[in-house]
């Protein structure tokens, strides 16, 4: 697999020093940690100190104790799922859980996290070097598991799918206003573009800007 270089690869790997210690696991497990809903940050963690019925006296990471309904907590993963890129794998699918995953990649900037078939993309609202023609060559003929989450990987697959089973494949772009969707559909073309001329003679390209085609596919 072709390495990108350096600066690069910090948009696409988790640093080499990323792991989750013993020591870690055994806290979280001591602790019993939680998500519990949280006004300012959505959730927030906290450790189960009493239970009470249908009430939990849970400890904040500020140390103040409240009590919450035991249908507002939704359980914690271990710290061995933290930035995971797909999160298909996690223990607990909550929404607490995805959430965090998401925010730990993207303040780690990873911008794209799997969720079983589908690639979730969070808009880093700057320009990220991950769409170079190296970047694209990393992912040309890759198996979605040999290389890290990308809209790149998205797109191989199922132009791989359109020539082994001569089927129509398709690439479905959601999400809110200013979420990336444009942005993504010119990924998406641009990578086409590469892969598909890649095999034919360069007098017979005849190249076509990713943002004019993109223009009339997600107007």
């Amino acid at each position: 697999m072709a390495d990108p270089s350096a600066d690069d690869s910090k948009y696409l790997f988790l640093g080499n020093d990323f792991h989750s210690s013993g020591v870690a696991q055994a806290d979280w497990a001591a602790k019993k940690m939680v998500w519990v809903p949280s006004e300012r940050e959505g959730f927030e963690a906290a450790s189960i100190r009493e239970e009470k019925g249908e009430q939990v006296l849970v400890e904040l990471s500020n140390g103040q104790k409240v009590t919450v309904s035991k249908d507002d907590i939704q359980k914690m993963n271990p710290p061995k799922f933290s930035k995971v890129e797909d999160m298909a794998a996690l223990t607990f699918l909550n929404e607490a859980s995805v959430l965090q995953n998401l925010r730990e990649r993207y303040f780690s900037s990873l911008i794209y996290t799997y969720s079983g078939l589908f690639c979730v993309v969070v808009n880093p609202y700057k320009m990220l070097p991950i769409y170079s023609e190296k970047i694209i060559e990393m992912y040309k003929g890759k198996k979605r598991h040999e290389v890290p989450p990308h809209i790149y990987s998205i797109t191989d697959n199922a132009y791989r799918n359109m020539l082994q089973d001569r089927e129509d494949q398709s690439i479905l772009c959601t999400g809110e206003s200013g979420a990336g969707k444009t942005e993504n559909t010119k990924k998406v073309i641009q990578y086409l573009a590469v892969i598909a001329s890649s095999h034919k003679p360069k007098k017979d390209i005849n190249p076509v800007s990713a943002n004019s085609v993109s223009s009339v596919a997600s107007p």
